[in-house]
């Protein structure tokens, strides 16, 4: 658990390490969302965020890749490294500072900085996040709170093959048919990885990805006939070919570690776990009907039909730009290239 630094006062519940998601940074815009973290749950952003922004030209190349952006942006982030974040519900023993309850329409977006205070002694340790197009999340300052053990057992890392990986699967539609805000913003991260993966030479997306996303996700790709072929691999699936030029693959979920073949040499590019189990494990998809008595594993075919989206799909508007400034990949020449013809700047 967390406690403040300045008296020691218990700030949350006992919580687990897990990776920061992909879609922290990334909400859609005028839109509520639910929690970032799932209960019991906390994940460290490595990289500076939160208040205090300049622009990249008035930083510098240099000071810009310290902070983590390699490529020209329109603004750097030069917030605290290393904050931590966890479900609103998990938070305790603090109170709003009011005067740093700014926000746009619908909550708090932490424009002011910290606007949480140690119930204990007043002191400023924590930004809490509601504001319509951000994800529902409590910040906590690493320099005003530290880490002691909760008295729970620890729990150790599961390896790949422990993992129930159709427990982690997400659909990629909402209820009332709208895109799912968390493919959203997965997918282009994705493609920026699959970016800096090809080098910027044009690649062919596996056919139920294409499928799905269209014109949607290929439209960030570089222009021209397929060089490269990206094919989905990961655990429970067959060993990919060492012929396959780059493999789509899944992010570790506690150690955001993206997963590798057991052999060979094929270029990654890490997607959402979510998002990989639903396509790697789709689950029933025989059109066959059965007799008599259903099998198990069988869909009826009185159930509801699969959700479909009353729109195209739209990445969310800054995650691969934002993304692909972020990789170290981008300073080589034919990505520079790439990202000044086609990637508009975060």
């Amino acid at each position: 658990m967390f406690v403040c630094a300045g008296c020691g006062a218990e700030l949350t519940a006992p919580v687990s390490r897990v990776a920061l998601p992909v879609h922290t940074h990334y909400g859609a815009w005028e839109q509520l969302h639910p929690p970032l973290m799932e209960p019991a749950t906390y994940a460290v952003d490595p990289l500076p965020s939160g208040a205090r922004w300049r622009p990249s030209d008035e930083a510098g190349e240099d000071l810009d890749a310290r902070q983590g952006v390699h490529a020209p942006a329109r603004s750097v982030p030069f917030g605290a490294r290393g904050r931590i974040v966890i479900a609103p519900g998990d938070s305790r023993d603090m109170v709003l500072i009011p005067e740093k309850c700014a926000g746009y329409c619908r909550g708090i977006d932490g424009r002011d900085g910290p606007n949480l205070a140690c119930g204990g002694c007043g002191s400023a340790v924590a930004t809490r996040l509601d504001d319509c197009g951000l994800w529902q999340a409590v910040w906590l300052e690493p320099d005003a709170v530290r880490r002691v053990p909760s008295g729970l057992p620890a729990v150790p890392t599961p390896d790949w093959d422990e993992l129930d990986l159709e427990s982690y699967a997400v659909p990629p539609v909402e209820l009332d048919g709208s895109w799912s805000f968390r493919w959203e913003a997965a997918v282009p991260v994705a493609l920026a990885h699959l970016v800096a993966a090809c080098e910027g030479r044009p690649v062919a997306l596996p056919g139920p990805v294409a499928d799905l996303l269209g014109d949607g996700a290929t439209g960030y790709l570089p222009a021209g006939p397929p060089a490269l072929t990206a094919r989905l691999a990961g655990p429970g699936m067959p060993a990919p070919r060492s012929t396959d030029d780059v493999l789509l693959v899944p992010r570790h979920p506690v150690t955001g570690e993206p997963w590798r073949p057991p052999h060979g040499t094929a270029a990654v590019a890490p997607l959402d776990i979510g998002v990989w189990a639903h396509f790697a494990l789709p689950g029933e998809t025989s059109p066959l009907p059965a007799s008599g008595r259903v099998p198990e594993g069988v869909l009826r075919d009185d159930y509801p039909l699969p959700l479909r989206p009353w729109r195209s799909f739209m990445p969310h508007s800054t995650a691969f730009s934002r993304t692909l400034v972020r990789l170290p990949a981008i300073r080589r020449p034919a990505l520079r290239a790439y990202r000044e013809r086609f990637a508009t700047p975060p």
